[in-house]
Parts: structure tokens; C-alpha cells; sequence
């Protein structure tokens, strides 16, 4: 199974970056850099909830349902006349459940690396999480998940199955490096250069954001 990072080089991909660029009025580097550093923080983040029998339910029950893939059938409609009010709100849901409180703390930190302000952030988010479910939806039904364990190994397979050198060692980056099970922490530590230092504005950020 490819990674998520593979996707946004698929010919998929870049209709889905030009789209989101195009439907949010942002430069399409641009919101192909957020995506890049977004997706695979959403991911683990949904693997981290998914990782009680709770959480794996009621991701289950989305994949299965409204996110089943279908979104991705007809992307040229989807764009095409703009992106509509329910999307970008069912995306903002989609957000606020995945990132909870950490939310406008990652958007302002991918919004420092790729040069925009977090409202862009926002914006470029919330029409692209839909996607994101519809891809995972589709992914869900075409490897049978049916159980907790299969819904954690798609997404880890996702995470982790990237092929190019560069792409894989950002994952690892933004992926829990410290092991202290914060995302934020290590997406702070890779924008401001790793520094764990409780000082300076690792510090700063590591308090913002807490443990």
C-alpha cells in the first residue's frame, strides 16, 4: 500500500492540491506544502483516537458511511463550482474532532512553515479533510476493515509507506520522535529545528502546548 505522502504525487493528488488551491484562493506551493505537512499529522492523530475501542468505532461508522469514498468520484463537481458551505463544514467537524483543543495550534505551526497566516490554514483544511476521509473510506473497503486492528493497520500503512527517502524521513519527524506521545511537540521540533530546549520558542510552544 502506498503512503498518504505517495497520493499527493499521484495524478489524484495534484487534482486534489490544485482544487483545494483553486476553491481557497490560495498559491497552489503553498497548499501543497500544508498538505504535505497536515495529512500525515490528521493521520496519526486519527490513529492515536482510533486506538480505543471507542474511537475506532466511531471512526469505523464515518468511513462506512458518509466518508465512503464516494467524494473522490466526482472531484471535478466538487470543485468545479467552488466547494460548497457543506463540505467546508462537515471538514471543520472533521477537525475539531480529530485535533480537539490542539487544532489552532497546528494550524498556526504549518501556517509558520508554509508562509500563511492559520486562517489559510483553516481554510485549505477544512475542504481537504473530507478528502482525506473519502480516501481512507475507500481504502477501508477495499482491504475489508472491519475491526479496531484493521482500522490501526490502515492507518499505519498509510503513515508509513512512503518510498521516497525525503518524504520518509519527514514522517519520521513529524511522527511522536520523542516518544512522549505529543504530535504537536515533534511538529514544533521540526519547524523550529528540533529544539527541545525548554527555553526560546521550542519552549514557549511545548508550554502552549502542553504534554
Amino acid at each position: 500500500m502506498s503512503g498518504i505522502l505517495d497520493l499527493l504525487n499521484s495524478d489524484l493528488g495534484k487534482q486534489i492540491i490544485g482544487g483545494v488551491a483553486g476553491s481557497t484562493g490560495t498559491d497552489q506551493d503553498k497548499t501543497s506544502s500544508v498538505l504535505t505537512m497536515a495529512l500525515p499529522v490528521l493521520m496519526k492523530a486519527m490513529e492515536r483516537n482510533a486506538s480505543t475501542p471507542q474511537g475506532a468505532e466511531g471512526l469505523m461508522g464515518a468511513l462506512g458511511s458518509k466518508h465512503n469514498g464516494s467524494i473522490l468520484d466526482n472531484l471535478g463537481g466538487l470543485f468545479g463550482g467552488g466547494v460548497d458551505e457543506e463540505v467546508k463544514n462537515d471538514g471543520d467537524k472533521i477537525l475539531g474532532h480529530v485535533l480537539g483543543a490542539k487544532r489552532p495550534g497546528v494550524e498556526s505551526i504549518i501556517g509558520q512553515k508554509a508562509g500563511l497566516d492559520a486562517g489559510s490554514v483553516s481554510q485549505i483544511l477544512k475542504v481537504a479533510a473530507p478528502i482525506l476521509m473519502g480516501v481512507l473510506g475507500k481504502q477501508a473497503q477495499q482491504n475489508n476493515v472491519s475491526s479496531q486492528g484493521g482500522l490501526t493497520d490502515l492507518l499505519g500503512g498509510l503513515l508509513g509507506g512512503s518510498s521516497a527517502q525525503n518524504e520518509q524521513s519527514f514522517l519520521e519527524k513529524i511522527l511522536d520522535a520523542d516518544g512522549d506521545g505529543s504530535v504537536i511537540d515533534d511538529v514544533a521540533g521540526m519547524v523550529l529545528g528540533g529544539s527541545k530546549k525548554k527555553g526560546g520558542l521550542g519552549g514557549l510552544l511545548g508550554g502552549l502546548f502542553g504534554k
